[in-house]
């Protein structure tokens, strides 16, 4: 068994209760992040992503309140590492503070990037930003130019970054009610502080949609016949060169990492499309590359549906599941989680043809 998951022989009979629990309940309104595709669920793999279901709604709770077709923070799946798996602004913003949060009471070292061995100020804006997909400049000066201006205090939301200094020489990550957290000088530590003063400048340096399929998007995607939202030319570019629906694709993305191509799950699938390792290596792509692992999906995608006779439905559970359980239980295998994913996939795809 995998020891990082199962923490000790003692523990497997709490684990099975948890398994029992929420792959009959919770699985059914969880966001469908999965072990990956191309693994059949074995009693350790299943007991895996309760364990990592278990753990998400604490930190999914955290960093996105609504996520990706789920209709409460407690409804996400899939753990990851710094996921920020988010549907508006103001969840990446949320996403930004919860991750600026968790380094609380590290120490304040001039020219540090490093959380674990110290930052200053835009050490600490541009690590917790990277770990979201955002890249930002190095020194606060530079990042003052980052994004897009926010007018006022009044009109600025959580992660947002806040500047003092013509030129910037200090910046922190706003958290609400006139406060930020920041490295604010040496001897201190990172943590939520007052504003300094009325800030010199206010930038938003998360994208105004992120992962995220809008009643306008899903409009015009019906009216042109064209696939709109996160990484569109990708999956319709893809799609087209393998025989595969541009909306399949976008869809599979959505359920598995909702557009997050950082993303991480507890069971090690990663990116885009949650590929896991072996499978990527096996179609020659690097899963963390949205452009690779688009293509890597398409092509498996279309295997799928060739061995499934065209069945979306099927090509889907195995894409969950593996291929191989499809054929050992003659159809979607009764896995809950499976079965969920399936829907969710289904649901989505139709929203965006």
């Amino acid at each position: 068994m995998n020891t990082p998951v199962l923490e000790s022989l003692n523990s497997v009979q709490a684990r099975i209760a948890q398994l029992q629990s929420l792959l009959g309940m919770r699985r059914a309104g969880l966001a469908g992040v999965v072990s990956g595709p191309g693994t059949a669920p074995t009693f350790e793999t299943l007991l895996a992503d309760a364990v990592r279901a278990s753990d998400a709604g604490a930190l999914r709770g955290t960093l996105a309140p609504v996520a990706a077709g789920a209709t409460t923070a407690g409804d996400t799946a899939g753990q990851v590492s710094t996921r920020a798996a988010t549907g508006s602004t103001t969840d990446l913003g949320a996403a930004a503070v919860a991750k600026a949060r968790q380094y609380t009471g590290v120490k304040y070292v001039w020219g540090g990037e490093d959380p674990a061995t110290g930052v200053d100020c835009s050490g600490l804006v541009q690590s917790v930003f990277g770990s979201l997909g955002i890249e930002l400049p190095r020194v606060a000066a530079d990042q003052s130019r980052a994004g897009r201006a926010v007018p006022s205090l009044e009109a600025a939301r959580p992660g947002d970054l806040v500047f003092f200094g013509k030129p910037a020489h200090h910046v922190g990550i706003y958290v609400g009610d006139g406060k930020m957290i920041d490295a604010p000088r040496a001897g201190k530590t990172v943590g939520v502080h007052k504003l300094w003063g009325p800030p010199s400048a206010i930038r938003r340096v998360v994208p105004e949609v992120v992962a995220t399929e809008t009643a306008t998007s899903v409009a015009a995607a019906s009216a042109s016949g064209s696939l709109t939202g996160p990484y569109a030319a990708l999956f319709t570019a893809s799609g087209k060169q393998h025989g595969v629906d541009p909306a399949l694709l976008s869809a599979v993305a959505k359920a598995e990492s909702a557009y997050n191509p950082r993303a991480v799950s507890r069971a090690g699938a990663q990116g885009l499309m949650q590929l896991m390792p072996a499978t990527a290596r096996s179609l020659g792509v690097d899963p963390l590359d949205p452009t690779e692992a688009v293509d890597g999906a398409a092509r498996l995608l279309k295997d799928l549906l060739s061995r499934f006779d065209g069945r979306v439905d099927l090509a889907l559970a195995g894409y969950n599941a593996g291929p191989g359980a499809v054929r050992s239980h003659g159809g979607i295998p009764p896995y809950p989680e499976t079965q969920t994913y399936v829907r969710r996939v289904m649901s989505y795809r139709e929203a965006l043809r």
